[in-house]
């Protein structure tokens, strides 16, 4: 295992001379968030298709077993 450091070692930039639009200030996070809402509505799309399936299968087992009285 490699060794941990001691310290958290930070780095502080000044300020810089090129000015810095607000869309380009916000796209690395706009960039995280959608990456997160991505993998957000595959995962809630990945549930439902299991729900569905599940009801499948219930409905399937039923109708094999008979009606019910």
């Amino acid at each position: 295992m490699a060794g941990r450091p001691d310290r958290i070692r930070i780095e502080v930039f000044g300020p810089t001379e090129a000015v810095e639009t607000a869309e380009d200030a916000f796209r690395p996070s706009n960039e995280a968030i959608r990456s997160l809402a991505r993998l957000i509505g595959r995962q809630m799309a990945r549930e439902q298709f299991e729900r569905a399936r599940a009801l499948e299968r219930k409905q399937a087992r039923q109708n094999r077993s008979g009606p019910l009285r």
